[in-house]
Order: structure tokens, then C-alpha cells, then sequence
């Protein structure tokens, strides 16, 4: 029998869960070391999955199947392949910093923790799934703790935040849910009563119900994107939110849009996906400049992350939008990277917060003097923002513009794909003025008597710090163990496709 590695990443948080339960409330270290072990239960055995896939095999691999509705074609049914594991392998590095970077946190330890810990295995059953009911149950389960852990330990109109991010994902998640079904209907009409995705890739959809599933697809899980003009609950749900929120928002939610799209839109409906490529780049051209633009003129440093994010999963858009090899590789390690990049963003915003008391850019400067450490990993992760070559993020965004720039095909008969690949790059340059403005804003200048208070990070603050970091230059400068394992996994996409 196969050892259930994938199960076990899945369990390692629930376990955790069961565990703090029984833990009294006053014996909050006794809490965290909890979360934090079952979360490094989850990071060691994904990273084990990610060196022992098989890339010679391909595929799907580490399943395991057990019916559970046979009537109706459900199972519990899991397995990896190379668009998957690399965003199992973000999740677990993401959740992992995460409970580090909420160590000092103080208010109703055993409620954040079981929260975060239950967001994080549906994120988990997210990805391992290969049953598209279990997909979307999964895929609730991470949406909804969201409310309750902004609404509960956030800041800044979290009521208000809160809510706006739960109604958006909800609706998304309806015209998903909608489309799930009526492929499970269409599937049935012809004798195959499955919610099985491998199974489901083998019907021969007409072309009309193609555009229509998979137009349901890409809006439901554009709202998780966020896809342009639906990305206004992003913004604010980073601001509102705990600091291991906002990083497992960034990090990781926002990558179950663009995943779901990939996964249940266009390898099911590869027809459907070309006819509403040109919507999809028209959006993310969208997302990429209007998302710079807005996060160039933001006051708070949250804010400007937020805008940020917006802005750099239009590229994640972009790659998907071009439905070739480099284009499709570029996104999904597009996701990987910006997971990584916004986690360390907020991890070193949260530090700062948690001492000064603000995010407000004008009220700083000079903080290099009090905090170098905190300075140094926010210039890492900035530089890995607008693209430096060695940080994880320049591998992705020039894979994308290179199979973008590649189309040859006209958008609406008149666009040429070029065009919007060489505005996109412009995104590039906006995003380099307002991260650099930042950092110079924030970080550099004359000393500042007033923050002489605050303390650089140490001792279990800088855990996080140096994980992500170290994440973004070592798939910086060695990209090709990552490259070539989702390359491995857009084989089977393309196929689909040609």
C-alpha cells in the first residue's frame, strides 16, 4: 500500500486542531508549538513530495482513491502532479512562517490558531483533490474561516472588510459551484455519473457548453483571482486582516482562483478556454496597470501590498490567457513566486506595525537606523517585485511575457495578442517607481529620534523572514527544479489544448 503522503499533509492541520482544542486557553506557548509542529509536519512532507515526484513518469502521482457516494460518483479521490505540488509546497512554507509570524500575538490564541489551522487544510484539500465535488467543498472550507479571522483579530474596518471579502468569494464560489454541476449533469445525460476530473477530461463537450461551463469557471474563481473589476474586496481584506491572514490571503487564497481556472476550466474545457482567452487578457491588462497605478499613489504600506498583489496576479492572468508552454509555466510559477514575495511583504509590514503602530509611509523614514534586518528582507522582497534577475519572481514574469509575446493570433480580429504583452510589461516600470519609492520613503534617509524605540527583528521574528527570503533567491538563482516540474504538469494541459 502506497504511503498516503498527501492525506497526511491534509491531516497534519486538522490533527493540530484536535489537539488545541483540549489545550486550556492560558497555556498559549503550549498552543503555538502545537500549530507550529503540525504545520511542519505539513512543510516536511511536501517538500519530500516535491524532490521524490517522479519527473520521468509524469503525471499524476501519490494517489489515492476511496469511494465515498458511488451513487452519485463521489470519492475522495487525491493526487499531485506538477501544476499541484508546487502550490502544496507554497502553502506549507506560507502556513509554516505564518504561525511565527503571529508568536506575540496576544487575543484569543486558541480560536486564531484553530481558525488559521482549519483555513489552511482546505487550501491543502484544494489542491490534492481530483474529485471536483470534494474540489469545492475544499474550497469553501478555506473561504470561510476568512470571516471570522478578519472579523475577529483584524484592524481597520474589519466588520466592513470582512464581510465585502466573504459576499464576493461567496458569489464566485455560486457561478462555480453552478458550473461544477452542469458539467456533472451534461457528464450524466451521457452515462457517466462522475464528479471525477480525469474521467470528466474524456467527454466530448459540444463547443456551446464549453463556452458556457467554462465562462462560469473563469468568472467564479476570477473573483478569487482577483480578476479585474471584481478585485475591490482584495485591497481592503489585506489591510483588515491579521498578519498571518494577510499572508495566507496573499500567499495562498489568491492562488485558488488562478488554479481553479487552470485545473477546472481549461482542462476540461479547452474550447471554451480559447474563446474567452481574449476576455481574459483584456482583464488582466486591467488588473496589471490599473493595480500599479492605484498602489503607486497609496498612503498605507498594507495598501500598497494589496494594489500590488492585484497587479501582479494580472500577470498570472496573462500567462494563463496565452494557452502555450511558456505561457502556462510562467503562471503557474508566477503563483508560486507571488505566494512567497507577499508573505515576506507581510510578515516585515507586520513586524513594523506591531511596534510603531502605523503603516502610514509619511510618518517614516530612516528605519534602516532601528531596523536593518527588517529593512534588508524588505528590500529582498521589493526588488523580487518589480523583477530582479535572481529572485524567484523574474524566472516567472519573464516565462509569461515570453509566451504572451509569442502569440501570433488577433484579439476581437483587430487587436494584435503583442500589443497587450508590451503594455503589460509596462506594468513592470510602474511597479518598479512605487516599490522603490516605498523602500527609499520608508527605509532610507536621516534618522528619525522618533522610532528609536523600535526593535529590529530577532529570535523567532526573524524565522519567517529568512525562510521566505531564502525561498525567493534559492528558486532565483536554481529556478530549473521548479520550472521543470510545472512544465511536467502543462504537458498534459497542452494536449488538451493542441
Amino acid at each position: 500500500m502506497q504511503f498516503p503522503i498527501l492525506t497526511l499533509i491534509l491531516l497534519a492541520p486538522i490533527l493540530g486542531i484536535a489537539i488545541i482544542l483540549f489545550i486550556p486557553a492560558a497555556r498559549e506557548k503550549e498552543i503555538k508549538l502545537t500549530a507550529a509542529a503540525v504545520t511542519f509536519i505539513s512543510l516536511v512532507l511536501s517538500i519530500a513530495a516535491f524532490l521524490t515526484y517522479d519527473k520521468g513518469m509524469g503525471g499524476l502521482q501519490f494517489q489515492e482513491t476511496y469511494s465515498w457516494i458511488p451513487a452519485f460518483g463521489i470519492s475522495y479521490s487525491v493526487g499531485v502532479d506538477g501544476l499541484s505540488l508546487p502550490l502544496i509546497l507554497l502553502t506549507s512554507i506560507v502556513i509554516f512562517t505564518g504561525v511565527f509570524a503571529s508568536w506575540h500575538m496576544e487575543q484569543r490564541i486558541k480560536e486564531f490558531f484553530i481558525f488559521l489551522l482549519l483555513l489552511v487544510s482546505g487550501v491543502f484539500g484544494v489542491f490534492i483533490s481530483r474529485d471536483l465535488f470534494f474540489f469545492y467543498i475544499f474550497f469553501e472550507v478555506a473561504v470561510i474561516p476568512m470571516f471570522v479571522l478578519i472579523g475577529v483579530w483584524g484592524s481597520t474596518r474589519k466588520d466592513y472588510a470582512a464581510m465585502k471579502l466573504t459576499l464576493y468569494l461567496l458569489v464566485g464560489g455560486v457561478l462555480a459551484l453552478v458550473g461544477i454541476i452542469s458539467t456533472f449533469i451534461y457528464a450524466g445525460n451521457l452515462g457517466v455519473r462522475t464528479f471525477d476530473i480525469q474521467l470528466l477530461s474524456t467527454i466530448k463537450y459540444s463547443f456551446g457548453f464549453q463556452k458556457f461551463a467554462f465562462f462560469l469557471i473563469m468568472m467564479g474563481f476570477g473573483f478569487l483571482v482577483p480578476m479585474w473589476p471584481f478585485h475591490t474586496w482584495s485591497p481592503d481584506g489585506h489591510v483588515a486582516a491579521p498578519t498571518a491572514v494577510s499572508m495566507l490571503h496573499a500567499g495562498v487564497l489568491m492562488k485558488l482562483g488562478g488554479y481553479g481556472i487552470i485545473r477546472a476550466g481549461i482542462f476540461l474545457f479547452p474550447e471554451g478556454a480559447k474563446f474567452w482567452a481574449p476576455l481574459i487578457v483584456v482583464l488582466c491588462l486591467a488588473n496589471v496597470v490599473y493595480g500599479a497605478m492605484v498602489a503607486m499613489v497609496q498612503k498605507d504600506l498594507k495598501f500598497v501590498i494589496g494594489y500590488s498583489s492585484v497587479s501582479h496576479m494580472g500577470y498570472v492572468l496573462l500567462g494563463i490567457a496565452s494557452l502555450n508552454y511558456a505561457g502556462l509555466d510562467g503562471a503557474v510559477a508566477q503563483m508560486f513566486a507571488h505566494g512567497i514575495m507577499t508573505a515576506l511583504f507581510f510578515t516585515l509590514v507586520g513586524n513594523i506595525y506591531n511596534k510603531a503602530h502605523t503603516r502610514e509611509i509619511a510618518r517614516f523614514g530612516g528605519l534602516m537606523h532601528q531596523m536593518p534586518r527588517v529593512g534588508i528582507g524588505f528590500l529582498i522582497t521589493g526588488l523580487a517585485s518589480l523583477g530582479l534577475p535572481g529572485l524567484n519572481n523574474f524566472v516567472a514574469e519573464f516565462l509569461i511575457f515570453t509566451g504572451s509575446f509569442s502569440k501570433t493570433t488577433l484579439l476581437f480580429s483587430f487587436i494584435p495578442f503583442k500589443v497587450i504583452s508590451i503594455l503589460a510589461i509596462l506594468g513592470i516600470v510602474i511597479t518598479a517607481l512605487y516599490v522603490l519609492k516605498v523602500v527609499q520613503d520608508t527605509f532610507f534617509g536621516p534618522r528619525k529620534e522618533e522610532w528609536d524605540h523600535l526593535k529590529d527583528a530577532k529570535g523567532v521574528e526573524m524565522v519567517p523572514i529568512v525562510i521566505l527570503a531564502g525561498v525567493l533567491i534559492l528558486f532565483g538563482l536554481f529556478p530549473s527544479p521548479l520550472i521543470d516540474l510545472i512544465h511536467n504538469g502543462v504537458i498534459p494541459l497542452m494536449n488538451r489544448l493542441l
